[in-house]
């Protein structure tokens, strides 16, 4: 990775736990607000947040949790946070190059002995990271591109051997993987629509998504029961659980109330959303709404915008186009959403998500050159 120019970081969303979201002043911060890091002068260079705690990655490899969990730790190369671990990669311990991925229960406070560790093997080619160490994933994908860490034992799960990963996603039954040639496999659970193949069926090992292929991916992100896609020409493809409008189709929760009844698709047809209906519209008809996509569906952004990255929350998804606007959607009952628009077209935009936390935080870059760079990483659960 390029050195990147100094910045400041923002955050805003549920912050129940003092996880170090803006001025950390309230249990909720409605709009983005200036990160207060733990550590004084603390320059961040990766944040990783779980449901109630927040794990921030100094450039020199200094590590520090704020929130429910606490502690510090140093020669951390990447920090990747979730309720069941705490999983760091860490400088191995030895003169040969290479790391030690650690799971730390997150309330030890780093003290003691990790529960579990393994060596990594060192990545000859990629970008560099802090103090111009290799790159570390970002986790869970491992540097090697051919193994990734798993919440739940067994931690470390290789990957097939033709398999070479660009990119792993992890949701809350699910796994999505986008390969070197753009292609977007998935497998894990389905039950909700979440892994694209038109089905609720669950897979053990990845597959590819038929619906998909041809069309060369750049970017994949995993909610918790839903999954989005971005195509290398900026369109973006959703699809999974739409119980809270995580999807931006039409939803129960967003319809008037009334008593659910049988619509023109009453259940899930093979390759077909869940679609049903509400009583109560404004002719007096049942209003239409979609419970389950089970395989993916374009999705047109507002004035015909192009994305570049994409991220989702547990129940909500967050998108940035190539003019710099960032949209948001679906649950907003701890102020995850905002709508943020920069007039000024963006030169690099880092958006990043996990499904384990309510948080947005956005770093911004300023040049010189009379344009507006943003970073963001959006961490919620």
């Amino acid at each position: 990775m390029a050195e990147e120019l100094p910045g400041a970081w923002f955050g805003f969303g549920f912050c129940g736990f003092g996880q170090a979201l803006g001025s950390g002043r309230a249990r909720r911060v409605l709009s983005p607000e200036p990160l207060r890091a733990p550590g004084a002068g603390l320059d961040v260079y990766r944040v990783s947040a779980s449901w109630s705690y927040t794990a921030f990655v100094s450039r020199g490899g200094r590590l520090e949790l704020a929130g429910a969990a606490g502690g510090a730790a140093g020669g951390c190369r990447d920090a990747w946070a979730s309720e069941a671990l705490l999983v760091l990669l860490r400088a191995g311990p030895g003169p040969e190059p290479g790391a030690e991925l650690q799971a730390w229960a997150p309330g030890s406070a780093l003290r003691g002995e990790p529960l579990w560790v393994h060596t990594v093997e060192a990545e000859a080619e990629g970008d560099d990271g802090p103090g111009g160490k290799p790159q570390a994933g970002p986790l869970p994908l491992l540097p090697c591109a051919r193994a990734y860490v798993s919440p739940r034992p067994p931690f470390y799960r290789p990957l097939a051997p033709g398999l070479r990963a660009r990119r792993l996603e992890l949701g809350a039954e699910h796994a999505l993987l986008l390969d070197e040639a753009g292609q977007v496999f998935s497998w894990g659970g389905g039950r909700h629509g979440q892994l694209g193949h038109g089905t609720l069926e669950a897979e053990l090992e990845p597959r590819p998504l038929e619906a998909l292929q041809g069309l060369p991916m750049a970017e994949v992100a995993a909610g918790g029961w839903h999954s989005v896609s971005v195509s290398e020409t900026g369109d973006v493809y959703i699809w999974g659980w739409n119980e809270s409008g995580q999807l931006a189709l039409p939803t129960r929760s967003l319809a008037e109330d009334g008593k659910t009844v049988a619509g023109e698709a009453a259940g899930l047809h093979e390759g077909g959303p869940d679609v049903k209906s509400t009583a109560g519209g404004e002719d007096g008809a049942p209003t239409p709404f979609i419970a389950v996509q089970p395989f993916p569906a374009l999705l047109d952004l507002p004035r015909g915008s192009e994305a570049v990255k994409a991220s989702c929350g547990s129940r909500h998804t967050a998108v940035v186009t190539r003019t710099g606007e960032l949209y948001t959607w679906g649950w907003d009952q701890t102020n995850q959403k905002v709508i943020w628009e920069k007039n000024q077209t963006p030169q690099y935009i880092f958006l990043k998500c996990k499904y384990t936390h309510f948080n947005l935080f956005l770093r911004i870059y300023l040049y010189f050159k009379n344009r507006t760079c943003i970073r963001m990483t959006k961490q919620h659960g």
